[in-house]
């Protein structure tokens, strides 16, 4: 398994940030390796269906994601799966003492059959994205109004 694990800290409101980011098609504007994400069904609590489409190491996938956990201002997570790889995507959320938000974005990604075999070789290219994701997130976060 591969875990990427970031922290954002913003002057923004928690309900602000959360309410942002627990709308997952807004990953297009965060992501930097999401090409599209479309709510397939569902009112964006648990239960909720999202199939995203990103580009990483050079190729298009597709995963299809199942918001697991919603609690407003502390938790969202989602699962996405295709038939190589499991995401679990979890976010945190914790008010600051100034008022803004400290978001902790963590990744999980388990492989399947024989792509597990060349899970190695992508831990690279995870880290930058993760980095990337970090750096799009806090940009995203910090043109927020609130």
């Amino acid at each position: 398994m591969i875990t990427i694990e970031r922290v954002v800290t913003v002057e923004k409101s928690v309900e602000r940030v959360f309410a942002y980011l627990s709308d997952f098609e807004t990953t297009t504007e965060w992501d930097p390796g999401t090409v599209s994400t479309v709510k397939v069904e569902g009112d964006g609590g648990p239960g909720t269906k999202y199939r995203n489409k990103s580009s990483f190491a050079g190729r298009e996938t597709e995963l299809d994601y199942v918001v697991q956990q919603l609690e407003p201002g502390r938790v969202f997570q989602l699962r996405g799966d295709n038939k190589t790889v499991s995401a679990l995507d979890t976010m945190t959320f914790r008010a600051i003492d100034s008022g803004g938000t400290e978001v902790t974005y963590r990744a999980e990604f388990e492989f399947k059959g024989v792509t597990r075999l060349i899970e190695p070789l992508f831990k690279t290219q995870f880290k930058k994205l993760g980095d990337e994701a970090e750096a799009g997130m806090r940009t995203a976060l910090e043109k927020l109004e609130g």
